[in-house]
C-alpha cells in the first residue's frame, strides 16, 4: 500500500511539472511572438511613403538640407530639400538650379547628408571638452 502512494505520489508531481512546463512555454510564446499581419502592396508601399515623409522633415528645408534620391522609374537625384508638402517635396539640383517635385510613394531611397541629432551632440560634447582642456591646461 505504502508504494502505491509513492507511485501515485510521483505521477502527480510529473504531471504537474509537465503541465507547469506547458504552461510556461505557451506564455512565453505569448510574449515573445507576435503574429504577423498579412498586408497588401498598397499598405506597404504607403507605409514606406509615411517613412519617407517623415525622413524627409527630419532633414528639414533649405540649403544645408542635402538629399540623394532614388526613384521608382530609375532617376537618380542630387540636391537639397527646398519645399515640403503633404503629399509632395521639391528639390533643387545644385548644379542647373532647376526644382522638381517629388510625390513621397515615387521614392525608391533617401540619403541625407544632416547630422543627426545624436552626432551633433557628440560633437558639442567634443568641442566642450577640448574648450575645457585648454583652459585648465593654461591654468598650471
Amino acid at each position: 500500500m505504502n508504494s502505491i502512494r509513492q507511485i501515485n505520489w510521483r505521477k502527480v508531481v510529473v504531471e504537474k511539472k509537465v503541465l507547469s512546463l506547458t504552461l510556461v512555454s505557451f506564455l512565453l510564446n505569448l510574449v515573445c511572438f507576435t503574429p504577423t499581419i498579412a498586408t497588401t502592396r498598397t499598405e506597404k508601399e504607403s507605409q514606406f511613403a509615411d517613412r519617407v515623409k517623415a525622413s524627409i522633415a527630419k532633414l528639414g528645408t533649405g540649403p544645408a538640407a542635402h538629399v540623394e534620391l532614388k526613384l521608382r522609374d530609375g532617376k537618380k537625384l542630387k540636391g537639397y530639400i527646398a519645399q515640403i508638402a503633404d503629399d509632395h517635396f521639391v528639390v533643387v539640383d545644385v548644379k542647373t538650379g532647376g526644382t522638381t517635385a517629388i510625390p513621397y510613394p515615387q521614392v525608391k531611397q533617401v540619403k541625407g547628408n544632416n547630422l543627426s541629432t545624436g552626432a551633433r551632440i557628440a560633437i558639442a560634447v567634443v568641442i566642450a571638452v577640448v574648450v575645457i582642456g585648454l583652459i585648465f591646461g593654461r591654468l598650471d
